[in-house]
């Protein structure tokens, strides 16, 4: 598929909690923003609607995305939702977790593996990665599909909470399991290009090649 390299990605930083399980925690999370300047996609509009509205400025929201049903992406999903007028997708596997905010709603979509977004003339695609929860979902964007892009141009993927830079997102809490996290990232993520840029839900970003030599010491500390 040809795209058009008129996309660009945009990072917001935003501050909140996350709450599972009985604990709360402090978290900043990322808000990424794809698109031209007409219209865009967001994934994980956390913690401040009006600063992800702001910063989309204006631009028509095709769908927000949500990598998982964990409160911190999701607890202000519906309220950015109501300011953007975007429907909201998530995987169903995941429907427990937004029920458990969201009693009385559900998301507008669900996600299935190998889905396809298309805005600005780049088009993601979701991959399902379980482990850090059931619905977990990363989002593909090929080389070629942002205004950066250009002669060595390389893949980029959204990847949740899924992978990080230095390993596997948290399995220690509901819903989750390690051994499922580390064959979604074996077997789903580590086989992109090693040149693929990671852009993750918390902390910096990474590359696929920083992290791949490292799947069997992850394997080791179990976590």
């Amino acid at each position: 598929m040809s795209q058009s390299n008129n996309a660009r990605i945009d990072r917001v930083v935003t501050s909140g909690t996350f709450s599972l399980d009985g604990g709360t925690w402090d978290v900043d999370n990322n808000v990424w923003i794809i698109g031209d300047d007409t219209e865009c996609i967001v994934i994980d509009p956390a913690h401040d609607p009006q600063a992800i509205a702001d910063a989309v400025s204006g631009r028509t929201v095709t769908a927000i995305l949500l990598t998982h049903g964990h409160d911190d992406h999701i607890r202000y999903a519906g309220e950015f939702r109501d300011l953007v007028k975007a429907p909201v997708h998530l995987h169903k596997e995941d429907w427990m977790l937004w029920h458990a905010v969201f009693p009385d709603a559900d998301p507008d979509q669900g996600i299935e593996d190998g889905d396809e977004f298309t805005v600005g003339g780049a088009t993601l695609k979701a991959l399902h990665t379980p482990g850090h929860s059931p619905g977990s979902v990363s989002f593909l964007l090929p080389a070629g599909s942002t205004e950066a892009a250009g002669e060595g141009s390389v893949d980029t993927v959204f990847s949740g909470d899924t992978l990080f830079q230095g390993g596997p997102g948290a399995t220690g809490r509901s819903y989750s399991d390690f051994p499922t996290i580390i064959e979604s990232i074996r077997t789903r993520l580590l086989t992109l290009p090693e040149d693929t840029v990671v852009l993750t839900g918390h902390g910096e970003s990474t590359s696929i090649g920083a992290e791949s030599p490292h799947l069997d010491e992850w394997i080791a500390r179990g976590h």
